[in-house]
């Protein structure tokens, strides 16, 4: 491996994060030198120092391996969970180490778990560093990184062809190089968008630009005790619902839709595949809320559902309501929406509808297959031809995502045998979600579970958002050298 390319391209991605500290830094003085001045300004002068570091001593190099590739993508976001905890553990107050790192990791994943009980008590601009973590991760560390190389960098398009998978590049109709772009336009675009309709709908701007940060990168971070609920707002809620789910849908569709001002990109098998989930759940939630007496209109019952659904499906993890006391069937489904979850090319984690919907159709390809063994039979999206070869890594990969699940499950109960919530929070976790259901609802607090299941649901959400493979990759790559 080349460790000289490999600092240098984690070096960018700290000062990445170094920029929204000193952003941070700025809203601390805005507020008259809040409490977590102090904090922050340590933290960017180590991660500022650090980040600068390879590119003072380091000759640049622009020949990159696979290997390399595949390190600078696991070590971006690792050291960024690093050095993003900072400005809460030097804060203190709920913050122990473990604490800290909880939030940094839930926050760059675009989980929005937290270990907070009272969100409102931290000062403005650490509120706004949680934030920012969402709005860096949901762009992707490495995305962040690819904006600032050369074009015609051969780094760029090896780095490129790692970070996005080929689920998420299908529905581009670009090079790979020109997808980065495409795929921050839309980023930035939304972000805009969100934070004037908030505006308009009567937030203050610090609160529209953190949820607008929040909402884009389907993080879930709120500045408010009770999420979106805080605001008790009907029009700040469906646009919250409108956002969460145009930033589940696959960003190359936005795009074109915009660029050809035509809404036939959403005609995609993959979309109405989505939307029919989110309608089925809708559906489903919002009459089990109303027939089992959790509200009492109908209104107020399909607005929380529906809600619901596309916080969990969205993996965003907002909430309007305390949906811990409500019954089995509609805590189930949200569990299950938040697995399936949005489409790839999106800032969504989970499995991804795109696989569900291939998953779906290679199912019913091996039964005709069986039945009718003489007969031509053949997996299409969209119309076009899927080979079987192309197909077989993203049913292993749900079948890996399964195994990753029983793992964590199992290592969880291990250590915590009497956590109730292990089940659900372990699915959530991986999934990026957040929020789960019971205890560990959309606004409720991880603060009081162990430290063991803690560390064990910020190592799903690294899985999750990462897509597990580069890690396994970097695995192999150290304890393969070990073991020789």
């Amino acid at each position: 491996m080349n460790i000289k390319v490999i600092s240098r391209n984690v070096g960018y991605a700290l000062l990445v994060s170094a920029l929204f500290m000193f952003l941070s830094i700025l809203v601390s003085v805005a507020n008259g030198n809040d409490s977590a001045l102090a904090a922050l300004m340590i933290s960017f002068a180590l991660t500022f120092t650090v980040g600068i570091f390879p590119f003072i001593f380091v000759r640049k190099t622009t020949a990159i391996s696979l290997k390399d590739g595949y390190m600078i993508i696991v070590l971006s976001w690792l050291l960024s969970f690093v050095f993003g905890m900072l400005p809460y553990a030097l804060w203190g107050g709920p913050f122990t180490i473990v604490n800290a790192w909880f939030e940094s990791v839930s926050g760059f994943t675009t989980t929005g778990a937290s270990i907070l009980g009272d969100v409102e008590s931290l000062p403005n601009s650490l509120l706004f560093w949680r934030s920012s973590t969402h709005f860096i991760g949901g762009l992707g560390v490495v995305i962040f990184l690819l904006l600032i190389i050369p074009s015609s960098s051969q780094m760029k398009l090896r780095l490129t062809n790692l970070e996005l998978s080929s689920l998420s590049k299908r529905e581009y109709r670009s090079g790979s190089s020109k997808t980065v772009y495409i795929f921050t336009y839309v980023y930035f675009g939304m972000a805009v968008a969100s934070f004037l309709m908030y505006l308009l709908a009567g937030m203050s701007p610090f609160d529209a630009i953190n949820h607008a940060m929040s909402v884009t990168a389907t993080g879930g971070f709120s500045t408010k005790n009770l999420s979106i609920g805080s605001f008790n707002s009907v029009p700040i809620d469906l646009i919250t619902m409108f956002f969460m789910l145009l930033s589940s849908v696959h960003f190359g569709m936005i795009y074109v839709a915009i660029i050809t001002r035509s809404l036939k990109p959403f005609k995609n098998e993959i979309f109405m595949y989505y939307l029919w989930i989110l309608l089925t759940a809708s559906i489903v939630v919002s009459v089990s809320l109303k027939v089992q007496g959790v509200e009492q209109a109908w209104s107020q019952a399909i607005l929380s559902g529906t809600f619901h659904v596309f916080s969990y499906a969205s993996t965003s993890g907002f909430g309007i309501g305390d949906n811990s006391t409500w019954p089995f069937l509609p805590s189930v489904m949200l569990v299950f929406v938040g697995i399936t979850c949005g489409m790839a090319g999106s800032t969504t984690g989970g499995i991804k509808s795109d696989r569900m919907l291939l998953l779906s159709k290679q199912v019913f390809f091996r039964l005709k297959t069986i039945l009718h063994p003489a007969s031509v039979n053949e997996v299409r999206v969209n119309g076009r031809l899927v080979r079987q070869e192309d197909i077989w890594p993203h049913i292993l990969y749900i079948a890996l995502y399964l195994i990753l699940i029983v793992f964590s499950l199992a290592v969880n109960l291990i250590l915590n045998p009497h956590d109730s919530n292990a089940v659900a929070a372990t699915f959530t976790s991986l999934s990026n979600v957040g929020p789960s259901i019971g205890e560990l609802g959309a606004v409720c607090s991880f603060g009081a579970e162990p430290v063991g299941a803690k560390l064990m649901y910020t190592l799903d959400m690294f899985l999750g958002r990462v897509e597990i493979y580069p890690v396994l990759a970097v695995a192999m790559l150290i304890f393969g050298k070990s073991s020789k």
